[in-house]
């Protein structure tokens, strides 16, 4: 627990959409939390969100591709905090290149999605796992089904990057590799994957441009992030790739939600 007596959680991607919710689920579940994201007027509005649970909240602005921005998060969440509890990896880049096809994407773009994607939580794994070893921390990365399936489309349509895709198959890794490292020194590492997340009124307008597959709204991703972190029988999903709507759904952590493809809050 940090100095007074809560326990911490780091969130990147935090200034919007299912980043943010992640980040509000946390600070409601008790946690303090150092939040990150590129628009500190976003973070900043989230974290006073946070604030109102009774916790405190750090909102720190960092470009995931910038690795000394990275760092200095690092540092700022270490020397306010003290630790780190649960490490949220979120945040992706989101450059030119996740609308493009193959042959349009410059090579840099590429770099830029492994910076953003799978060095900069490297990074601050390697950060707060020395931490984690004395007290034990959870660490959840967001992959995506994408991983391992075949897009529908191309970029341009219903589909996705070659730079996306292959940024998220980096850090698709990751969880198991740490599992296999340090999960008898206390550490748990979770592959999670969100489906397909719709903010608000585009929620009908996601069921129509994916027909047949279920779409998630934002607030279905933070309970399932908290119930991981908190929960005992997460243990047991350690080694599996954890779809965070069906988490939310099965255990029931967003009353009024019928699961996946349906409406949020329901609407009749």
């Amino acid at each position: 627990m940090a100095s007074n007596g809560r326990p911490v959680a780091w969130v990147t991607g935090a200034s919007r959409g299912l980043g943010a919710d992640i980040a509000c689920q946390l600070g409601r579940a008790g946690y303090d939390v150092a939040l990150t994201a590129r628009d500190q007027g976003r973070l900043d509005e989230v974290a006073r969100t946070i604030e109102a649970f009774g916790v405190d909240a750090l909102p720190f602005a960092a470009d995931l591709t910038d690795r000394a921005a990275v760092a200095a998060f690092a540092d700022a969440a270490r020397a306010r905090f003290g630790r780190c509890d649960v490490l949220c990896n979120n945040g992706i880049y989101q450059g030119p290149s996740m609308n493009q096809l193959f042959l349009d994407t410059e090579l840099d773009e590429l770099v830029r999605h492994y910076e953003a994607d799978v060095v900069a939580p490297s990074l601050l794994c390697q950060r707060v796992i020395p931490g984690m070893l004395e007290h034990g921390g959870t660490i959840i990365n967001m992959s995506s089904s994408s991983v391992f399936l075949d897009p529908p489309g191309t970029a341009l349509e219903n589909g996705w990057s070659f730079g996306y895709v292959a940024a998220k198959a980096g850090l698709d890794q990751l969880a198991s590799i740490l599992n296999v490292e340090l999960g008898d020194a206390g550490i748990r590492a979770f592959n999670v994957e969100p489906g397909f997340v719709a903010y608000g009124e585009q929620l009908e307008a996601s069921l129509q441009k994916y027909p047949g597959v279920p779409v998630s709204p934002p607030e279905a991703i933070g309970p399932a992030i908290v119930w991981l972190a908190q929960s005992p029988d997460a243990i047991r999903l350690v080694r599996k790739r954890v779809s965070l709507p069906d988490i939310t759904h099965k255990h029931g952590l967003l009353p009024g939600w019928d699961g996946l493809g349906t409406q949020y809050p329901k609407t009749t």
